[in-house]
């Protein structure tokens, strides 16, 4: 199992370039069901969620090909309506087939899905919809059996904001007979980039960036290209690594609309940031200012940036407080960030962050893909040694991040333990 070895205490400086967004790529990739020929994704990374994602498409039945960013997905035919155990059960976002494979097929059995241990996901959303098309669901043996012959458009209302289960209702009406309305829809980019995908496949899909979504059913799709949005999350991660720094980190290939929350907190933290239209500079502050956090959905603070952002207040001249409301037990990473010498308390679903002059480096453990890469980002500023382990956790979400940070100056190698 490999680790990483950070030698702290650097400073990063120059510019770093961010990959293809994962969180828009997954549900693009089970986009392509819906429509008989070849599909292809272009600014696709190379990440073991995606790999994860290609083998569950091979085994519905799509011919799959990676090459040097191009993702193509030829699913002429679908040969099986199952999404077993043994593949779903490593990644939540393979409950997206659900919505293509009830549209195409009529027909899905999906496993309930697994992923990052970071509290109860439910599926009820997605299932609620699907039941709203027209769907019967059953749910037996761990497995999720929806039946449909032929999906009516209808309205469905989420109780709360929900990214994937809004994706899934979207990939199933765009087949459906009839107008559906989706109302709370989410409003996260990943959103908007499964709808454009989408219309590009000819499916009529209005209300791009909004909460109210309206799908007029088209009777079949066809193939598309398109490239991937940049990662809004790697790029927040590297923007909160260049405020840990001491001089200025340019952040290129994002697009800054997709962070203004972030980009507000690290104003806030006494940051300098100049935004030019593909990137950004981070100038960071001689003293940080504590700043409190509260996730919320799109356009809110992230949910997947606050275990980043915690590092920085922990280097922060006073205390600051960070709530997660979206995954309130996603702090796990508190006790390992502690092991590093910070001084974190946690009540009930906030953190008390009390900052502390500085980190000191030790063996801490992974617990889930965005704890990996706050574990990276105090492992670099932390005095002495730091030993990451269980860091396969961090390649399901970032493509050799190792290497992209140490061309900005850190000193990160991947060991096989």
């Amino acid at each position: 199992m490999d680790r990483f070895i950070i030698e702290g205490n650097r400073d990063l400086a120059g510019t770093i370039s961010v990959s293809g967004a994962k969180n828009a790529i997954l549900p693009a990739m089970a986009a392509c069901l819906l429509a008989p020929g070849k599909s292809v994704l272009r600014n696709v990374p190379n990440l073991i969620d995606l790999k994860t994602m290609a083998h569950l498409l091979r085994f519905l039945g799509a011919h799959v090909d990676f090459n040097s960013g191009e993702l193509s997905i030829a699913a002429a035919t679908i040969t099986s309506n199952e999404a077993p155990y043994e593949l779903v059960s490593k990644m939540r976002a393979s409950i997206y087939v659900l919505g293509p494979l009830l549209a195409r097929q009529g027909e899905a059995l999906v496993s309930f899905p697994g992923g990052c241990a970071i509290g109860t996901r439910p599926v009820d959303l997605h299932l609620k919809a699907m039941e709203a098309l027209g769907a019967r669901i059953s749910v037996e043996h761990g497995y999720i059996h929806a039946i449909a012959e032929k999906l009516i458009g209808a309205d469905i209302h989420f109780e709360k904001s929900s990214v994937g289960a809004t994706i899934n209702a979207l990939m199933a009406a765009v087949l459906a007979s009839g107008t559906t309305r989706i109302i709370n829809a989410a409003r996260e980019p990943e959103v908007d980039t499964t709808i454009e995908l989408l219309n590009k496949m000819g499916a009529r899909i209005s209300g791009l960036g909004t909460t109210s979504l309206t799908i007029e059913g088209v009777e079949k799709l066809v193939p598309a290209a398109m490239d991937m949005i940049p990662d809004r999350i790697e790029a927040g991660t590297f923007l909160v690594a260049g405020a840990l720094s001491t001089q200025p980190v340019t952040v290129e290939n994002y697009v800054p609309g997709h962070l203004d929350s972030l980009l507000e907190k690290l104003r806030a933290a006494g940051c300098e940031l100049d935004i030019r239209d593909t990137g950004i500079t981070v100038n960071p502050p001689q003293k940080i200012k504590p700043v409190d956090v509260l996730t919320l959905p799109y356009p809110g603070f992230p949910t997947d940036l606050q275990a980043q952002f915690t590092v920085l207040m922990t280097l922060a001249d006073g205390v600051s407080f960070i709530e997660d409301t979206i995954f309130p037990d996603r702090f796990m990473y508190v006790a390992e960030l502690n092991r590093l010498q910070a001084d974190i308390r946690m009540e009930r679903n906030v953190a008390r962050v009390r900052g502390v002059a500085s980190l000191s480096g030790a063996e801490v453990m992974a617990s889930d893909l965005r704890a990996s890469a706050a574990l990276v980002l105090a492992g670099i500023v932390a005095q002495g040694q730091t030993t990451i382990s269980r860091i396969y956790h961090i390649d399901r979400g970032y493509d050799h991040i190792e290497e992209k940070l140490n061309r900005l100056g850190a000193r990160i190698k991947r060991e096989t333990a």
